[in-house]
């Protein structure tokens, strides 16, 4: 279960430690102990913490040579160094090499508690920085599910009975319908809310650099591993993983991320020391989980571990009584975003986007708002500022028409962007095969 936070403390003092340990448990922190500097990196190699209460004189290992190695096993977490009063020039000068702040002796539970809440504070800011440099570009631009038809009503029931419990959630649908958005409600939702959620695109990384990006590595472990770097799992440590698109992880890397599942502990490349962590995962797909099992690309033991509680997200087609308010949210806050001032849409525009297909889905509703709040000239959408060509507009209203539409450009060029110009994953992304891919795009000199 998530706490206000991991501290370790690392202090000779066995009555001290004692002290430190109830006055934070009270407050909410889960608390782990240590006699000796070697202790303390071991537990540190084993998990992970977001504040760390070091003593600056003990015996054999001092304190600075303890910060040393814990700026290695640990680089994300705050160092807080207990010291005497005629020791402070020496805490002064490791604040330099690293740590966080001090505390000199002796010391008030209040005072012990505010530094600790924090140092866990900006802890979890580093955490949240890190996710945010290694996140791939968000998918959907929103945080919010829109819509009052029966199938959303559903969802929406789903994510609030399954969002207070701790079990592994698989969110399927096609693409664009919004898996994340709804991985993030139940994360929201969560008592996990305040901490980190971390997304893994399971679709763009190569098998090499997925076990890294997962499982972190230590200096050394491949050529270009200059240091110790922390993974999504224990980045996520507290909080929710959410690993998109997992039905594109190799055999290989679906093995360890079942132990990882199991046992609650990762291990970095490289090393075989092994972190505890306190994750919820959250897993997504647009393929059939149990046809990927059936066909010997997807284990059925990892499949029954995320497959706990399902959350089908349907597709906007099934669903076409939710356009209004979608179209109603997406035109305010694109119109914001770009500086417009666009607040109406023809009574035509929204009967085209009723009777349209949508194979994009959310996604491809949302593009087409973008594209028509850009280019419109006044204060509300027509049928004509849509991104669509007169054939399209010609079947939802009877019209005849001559043209292609613009959007699929616009969709098959932010696939060749998402998969760096890999035709395969993109094809497959937007759900055609090679060859149509390759055809489209020279017809479209792309």
């Amino acid at each position: 279960m998530a706490s206000n936070g991991k501290v370790l403390i690392i202090d000779d003092e066995e009555s001290l430690r004692i002290a430190c340990e109830q006055t934070l448990e009270l407050d909410g922190f889960s608390v782990s102990t240590a006699a000796s500097g070697l202790a303390g990196i071991e537990l540190a190699r084993r998990e992970s913490f977001h504040v760390v209460l070091l003593d600056l004189r003990m015996p054999g290992m001092d304190g600075i040579e303890v910060l040393q190695k814990l700026r290695q096993e640990s680089p994300n977490a705050m160092v807080i160094l207990i010291t005497a009063y005629a020791t402070i020039e020496s805490a002064v000068k490791a604040i330099k090499q690293g740590a966080y702040d001090y505390l000199p002796k002796p010391f008030t539970p209040e005072s012990l508690t505010a530094l600790v809440k924090k140092a866990a504070s900006a802890a979890r800011r580093t955490l949240e920085s890190d996710c945010i440099g290694q996140e791939v570009e968000r998918r959907m631009p929103s945080d919010v599910l829109v819509g009052r038809s029966e199938p959303m009503n559903q969802v929406m029931r789903l994510i609030r009975k399954a969002a207070p419990m701790d079990s592994t959630v698989l969110i399927t649908g096609e693409t664009g319908v919004g898996k994340e958005v709804a991985a993030r409600a139940v994360h929201r939702l969560s008592r996990r809310s305040d901490k980190p959620f971390v997304t893994v695109d399971c679709g763009t990384l190569v098998e090499t650099l997925f076990e890294s990006e997962l499982f972190g590595h230590v200096k050394g472990a491949f050529s270009g591993a200059v240091e110790n770097t922390i993974g999504k799992i224990e980045l996520a440590d507290g909080g929710t993983l959410f690993l998109d698109e997992i039905v594109n992880i190799t055999i290989n890397m679906q093995a360890r991320l079942l132990r990882a599942v199991q046992e609650r502990e990762v291990s970095r490349v490289g090393s075989t020391s092994k972190k505890k962590v306190d994750v919820r995962i959250i897993a997504a797909t647009n393929r059939d989980l149990q046809q990927e099992v059936r066909e010997g690309r997807f284990r059925e033991d990892l499949y029954y571990r995320l497959n706990v509680i399902h959350i089908p997200v349907p597709a906007l087609r099934d669903r076409p009584e939710d356009i209004p308010a979608l179209t109603a949210y997406y035109l305010r806050k694109l119109a914001t975003d770009k500086g417009k001032r666009v607040s109406d849409i023809s009574d035509e525009a929204m009967s085209f986007l009723k009777s349209h297909s949508w194979p994009g889905n959310v996604r491809e509703l949302i593009n087409a708002l973008e594209f028509a709040v850009v280019t419109c000239e006044g204060d509300g959408i027509g049928l004509s500022d849509l991104p669509y060509g007169s054939d399209d507009v010609g079947q939802a209203t009877g019209a005849p028409g001559g043209t292609l539409l613009r959007l699929e450009q616009i969709e098959i060029l932010k696939a060749l962007e998402r998969f760096r110009g890999n035709k395969t994953r993109a094809a497959e992304y937007l759900g055609i095969n090679r060859k149509t891919l390759r055809e489209k795009m020279q017809k479209y000199d792309l």
